[in-house]
């Protein structure tokens, strides 16, 4: 797998190429080194660019379609039967700049997907739920309804719980993604 162009691909200082399933002209899709949990990738522009205010408009727009495809194919491979982005859910986040929590200083987009009953709270949930996060919620009690309840979230893992797979393990991963990738676009061809 290469950029189209023969190069390798770059994921910040990065050389990632084998662990890359999909590609277009403006994005690339790659497995996670160290997935929060089974599907977990990346969606990543071509340009280094370390924040999605520093990214063209046709480059948002490839990588936020290139993000629903790859959720398409991530629904085939881990959701129950039908295998349709219904039978779960996802967590799509991007960390935008280090105060986010970006490790990468190149855009990213995390592809998580969920299933009923996967895990417990996570930490940047509890956070947001809590009153010191929940700027929006003076507003739900400025209109005397009822506050959305948050849900959706993470088991809890530290970090150093999480380890680093090899490189033979990513590129199997990446190469069952890339085959998924290929019917996908086939069956998609047939409509």
């Amino acid at each position: 797998m290469s950029s189209g162009n023969g190069k390798p691909i770059f994921f910040g200082p990065f050389e990632v190429t084998d662990q890359v399933f999909y590609t277009t002209p403006l994005s690339f899709a790659l497995v996670n080194i160290k997935p929060l949990l089974p599907g977990h990738v990346l969606v990543s522009p071509h340009r280094s660019v370390p924040r999605l205010t520093d990214l063209t408009p046709p480059e948002v727009n490839d990588l936020f379609l290139t993000v629903q495809r790859v959720q398409r194919m991530i629904a085939l491979t881990h959701f129950p039967s039908p295998g349709t982005p219904a039978e779960g859910g996802f967590n799509i986040a991007i960390q935008d700049g280090v105060e986010a929590g970006q490790s990468v200083p190149h855009v990213h987009c995390h592809i998580i997907p969920r299933l009923r009953g996967d895990g417990k709270g996570d930490g940047i949930y509890d956070e947001m739920a809590g009153e010191g996060g929940n700027v929006g919620g003076h507003l739900w009690d400025r209109e005397m309804v009822r506050r959305p309840v948050p849900g959706g979230r993470f088991p809890r893992i530290e970090d150093a719980m999480r380890e680093a797979r090899s490189g033979e393990e990513m590129r199997g991963e990446a190469a069952e993604f890339r085959e998924r990738m290929r019917e996908l676009d086939e069956s998609e061809a047939e409509v």
